[in-house]
């Protein structure tokens, strides 16, 4: 009863612990220390130490507010004193150990987003072991104990030799049964991320970083909701390519930009690997909104009506402020598909404002 009582002190502690998290959460999704991490990695979020009031007792010997007369202030005319060194503690930080899954769960429970339901028959299959019943061979590993002492049993006794007195039930090589497994197909959700970024002149590294934030806390939430998840990273500036997790996470790149490059390199990418009846299609762009020409404008706007509303549960476009971008590309969005509930749009106009960009975007549950 005592470990019970240990466990559940434990659990509420737990608790407490992830409330304080999440109203500090805000902090937490701004810190650039959690890139490129993923679902299983361990994070140690550091808070202010819980402590437990304590009570003191004694006389109260010494004079306080409105007890007696007390004495006069020090002069005012004389210069502060520093503090002397003292023989108390000060305050602690107390680090606690979360999952990148674990953080996840809190994002949603304090942005209240909704629970993601796999669209349609995007299904993929994966392969697992299943057990069958029982084989006369097998590996060692595999074999089955009650089946093969059951098995000896039977022989002894049909042979005559079990003494209800002074059993002794030996099994032999014929007497061993083993677990029998088969290989089976069984559908799973899968879904495919292709997150985009700008990464040419007018994107300063501030921009790079916040953008790289809320990558991560994206890619974390619907890691969280989907056991078959793949993550496709491309970045761009006049050219697109794509690149390695790593790299999308640490580049620092410049030139122009012609945000039509990475759309095109992501649908031809859907096209080829990720059949819509098979997959839930999730493309983020994110970029400053300075484009090229107006041109090339309207040739996006195409290609997110063409090439990706067909597929997708939804095209997720986030523009980052910065003094040296024009910002155009924000309203051609809206103004294209502001009624579109495939779409969403959403502007981020510094770092605490991560929060509320994720909100927008995945805020509609698609």
């Amino acid at each position: 009863m005592a470990m019970l009582n240990i466990d559940h002190d434990a659990q509420r502690f737990r608790d407490v612990i992830k409330g304080r998290v999440r109203r500090e959460l805000r902090r937490f999704m701004s810190s650039k220390e959690l890139i490129g991490r993923q679902g299983d990695d361990m994070v140690s979020v550091p808070i202010h130490e819980i402590g437990i009031p304590k009570l003191r007792y004694g006389k109260n010997d010494k004079q306080g507010i409105g007890q007696g007369e007390g004495e006069a202030g020090g002069d005012a005319g004389q210069p502060g004193q520093g503090q002397q060194a003292g023989d108390q503690p000060g305050e602690h930080l107390l680090e606690v150990s979360f999952s990148v899954d674990e953080l996840a769960e809190l994002l949603g429970e304090e942005l209240e987003l909704p629970r993601i339901e796999p669209k349609g028959r995007q299904e993929s299959q994966s392969k697992r072991a299943r057990y069958k019943g029982i084989s006369l061979k097998g590996p060692e590993s595999l074999r089955h104990g009650r089946r093969t002492f059951k098995q000896a049993l039977r022989r002894n006794i049909a042979a005559g030799g079990y003494n209800p007195d002074k059993p002794s039930i030996i099994p032999i090589r014929d007497d061993r049964r083993y677990r029998h497994f088969e290989m089976e197909s069984e559908p799973r959700s899968a879904c495919v991320v292709l997150y985009m970024m700008d990464v040419s002149g007018s994107m300063g590294q501030a921009q790079k970083d916040i953008v790289r934030s809320e990558v991560f806390w994206i890619d974390a939430w619907l890691r969280h909701h989907y056991e078959g998840f793949e993550a496709r990273f491309l970045i761009h500036d006049a050219a697109a390519k794509e690149v390695d997790r790593d790299t999308f996470f640490r580049t620092r790149e410049s030139g122009g930009t012609l945000i039509s490059s990475a759309y095109e390199l992501a649908a031809d990418i859907i096209a080829k690997d990720y059949p819509a009846s098979e997959w839930n299609i999730y493309p983020f762009h994110f970029s400053d909104g300075d484009n090229a020409t107006g041109k090339d404008n309207d040739k996006c706007v195409q290609l997110v009506r063409d090439a990706f509303l067909p597929v997708s549960n939804q095209f997720s476009y986030a523009q980052v402020d910065s003094p040296y971008g024009s910002g155009r590309f924000l309203k051609v969005m809206n103004d294209n598909f502001g009624d579109e509930e495939a779409v969403a749009v959403s502007r981020i106009a510094d770092r605490d404002a991560i929060m509320d960009s994720i909100k927008e975007l995945l805020g509609k549950g698609r």
